[in-house]
């Protein structure tokens, strides 16, 4: 019973930083929510028991969350950041909730067409317990759903993004 209103307090967490997130028109406070979101996932890897994952979620985003506020500072003028920014007008809201009802149509349409669903068993933790080797070897294994290469993938495209943005922030120093 514990689990459940721990479960249900950190899915309330992370649903509402999320939508939060996604709403404010502040960078910092989106980035802070953002920062809520990450650690109640790491909350929900250590409800699991999964405490090597919790800790690397914890390390990992936490970290990448500062680096995401020191650009997010360099970057951005002095007039955004005091929150003196552009207004959105309605034609742009309606085109991204347009693009937004498009996108879950499509995940829809994928996971009926999948069958996934119909698979799905419902069992205990306990019935299907996943020892830590499984899931590093899951996580930095090169076969068949392994995960190595899309975290290499994701690596080099992240870095290509701090390089762009050293290079737009060089740019702005030159004029």
């Amino acid at each position: 019973m514990a689990n459940i209103i721990v479960f249900t307090v950190l899915a309330v967490v992370i649903l509402g930083a999320a939508i939060l997130s996604v709403v404010t028109k502040r960078i910092m406070r989106a980035a802070t929510f953002l920062l809520f979101v990450l650690f109640g996932i790491a909350g929900i890897y250590f409800l699991l028991d999964y405490t090597f994952i919790g800790a690397a979620q914890i390390s990992i985003y936490a970290g990448g969350i500062t680096i995401m506020y020191i650009f997010a500072i360099s970057l951005m003028s002095k007039n955004s950041l005091q929150g003196l920014i552009e207004r959105f007008k309605g034609v742009r809201l309606v085109q991204g909730l347009l693009i937004s009802l498009v996108g879950l149509g499509t995940v829809c349409f994928a996971l009926l067409k999948s069958e996934i669903l119909s698979n799905v068993r419902f069992t205990t933790l306990a019935d299907t317990e996943i020892s830590m080797e499984q899931i590093g070897t899951a996580l930095v294994g090169s076969e068949k759903y392994q995960y190595v290469l899309p975290f290499e993938f994701i690596s080099v495209f992240l870095l290509a993004c701090i390089i762009g943005g050293i290079l737009i922030a060089r740019k702005e120093d030159k004029k």
